[in-house]
C-alpha cells in the first residue's frame, strides 16, 4: 500500500476506532459512481477524532484528502493513494433548542431540512432536495433558489490541518455567493451552529413539497450525477442565462463520450449512463467550456472537483485531459 503501511493502519484504527476501511472501491461511494480503488478511507465519529487523525498525518507529512458524500466531486480513475477523510454519517447529529440549531458536518441535508420541518422551523426549506452533508453545504454556501444556507449559520466549528481545533463566527466565515473561507484554508468544517424562525408545520411542509416537485420535475435522477456541473454565475446568468440553458441552446443536450452523457432532462447535469469513467466526464466537460466560451465570451466554472490520485481537488474545467 503504497505511503500507507500496516503500522500505519493499526495506529489509525487506534485513533479511527470502527472508521478505517482500505482497498474501498471509490466508485461505491461516489455519487457518480465513478472511480478507482482508495487505499484508505478514514471515517471519523467526532471533531476530536478529526483533529487527532489530522495531527498523526501532519506529523508523519502524510497527505490526505478530505471529503463529504461526494455530492460534487469526481474520483480518479486510477482511484486515490492518499488517506480519504470522510466526514459523513458517523458525524450526522442533529440537536435542536428551541431557534437554535447545533448540527455534526455529517449530517445528510434532505434529513435535516426534514426535522428543521418537524420542529415547525423555517428557512431550511430551500435545501431539501441538496443531496449531500452540512458540511460540505456550508462550505459551498449552498442552496437553491440563489438562496445560500449562510443566512442562518451563527457559527462554524473547524480543524486545520495540523490539528488544531477553532471556531468562527459567521462574519469571520467569509461567505458569498457560494463561496466561503473554508473552500481556501484547508480546514475541516465538523459542527455548524444556526438560528432559524419559527413558523406554521404545514405551509413549511407545503413549501417543501413544492420545492422537491420543482427539482424532479427539472433534475435527472434516474441516472448517477453530482448535480450540476456548472456554477450559475451572476454576471452570466444575467447577460446569457444560466448555464443550462446557454449549453441547451447550443445543441449539445444529449451529446454523449462513451457512458458519460449531457443529461437530455437538464444540460448542467453530466449522466452515467453506466460504465462512464472520469475521462469521459473531462472530456464533455472541456466540449462543454470551449463551446460556451466560443458562443457567449463567457468562462464556465465548475462547481463540481476533479480528485487525481495523489488528493490534488481541482475544478473539472482546470483539468487538463
Amino acid at each position: 500500500m503504497e505511503g500507507v503501511t500496516k503500522t500505519d493502519i493499526a495506529a489509525l484504527r487506534q485513533l479511527c476506532p470502527g472508521g478505517v476501511l482500505t482497498n474501498v472501491d471509490l466508485a461505491s461511494i461516489s455519487q457518480w459512481k465513478i472511480g478507482g480503488i482508495a487505499d484508505v478511507v478514514l471515517r471519523p465519529s467526532s471533531t476530536e477524532q478529526v483533529a487527532d487523525l489530522r495531527r498523526w498525518l501532519h506529523d508523519r507529512r502524510k497527505g490526505h484528502v478530505v471529503v463529504g458524500l461526494t455530492s460534487n466531486l469526481l474520483f480518479a480513475d486510477g482511484g486515490l493513494r492518499v488517506p480519504c477523510l470522510q466526514i459523513g454519517p458517523r458525524m450526522g447529529a442533529v440537536a435542536i433548542n428551541g431557534n437554535d440549531v447545533r448540527a455534526q458536518a455529517g449530517a445528510w441535508v434532505p434529513s435535516f431540512a426534514r426535522k428543521l420541518m418537524k420542529a415547525g422551523l423555517t428557512g431550511g426549506e430551500h435545501i431539501c432536495g441538496i443531496p449531500g452533508t452540512l458540511g460540505g453545504l456550508v462550505c459551498m454556501n449552498g442552496g437553491s433558489q440563489r438562496n445560500g444556507i449562510s443566512t442562518n449559520v451563527v457559527a462554524v466549528e473547524s480543524v486545520n490541518q495540523v490539528g488544531e481545533c477553532s471556531s468562527r463566527s459567521v462574519i469571520d466565515c467569509g461567505f458569498g455567493y457560494r463561496q466561503s473561507v473554508f473552500q481556501k484554508n484547508n480546514e475541516i468544517i465538523t459542527s455548524i451552529s444556526l438560528r432559524f424562525s419559527h413558523a406554521d408545520r404545514a405551509l413549511i411542509r407545503e413549501n417543501m413539497r413544492g420545492i422537491l416537485a420543482n427539482r424532479r420535475r427539472k433534475f435527472p435522477r434516474r441516472d448517477p450525477s453530482c448535480g450540476s456541473v456548472f456554477k450559475s454565475d451572476p454576471a452570466m446568468y444575467e447577460e446569457v442565462g444560466p448555464p443550462g440553458q446557454v449549453i441547451e441552446r447550443l445543441g449539445l443536450k444529449g451529446m454523449r463520450i462513451g457512458d458519460a452523457e449531457i443529461s437530455p432532462d437538464h444540460a448542467n447535469f453530466i449522466v452515467n449512463r453506466g460504465k462512464a469513467c472520469a475521462r469521459d466526464v473531462l472530456q464533455l466537460v472541456a466540449l462543454i467550456s470551449t463551446e460556451v466560451m466560443s458562443a457567449t465570451g463567457h468562462r464556465l466554472v465548475a462547481e463540481a472537483h476533479h480528485v487525481d490520485e495523489s488528493g490534488n481537488i481541482k475544478p473539472l474545467n482546470s483539468v487538463e485531459t
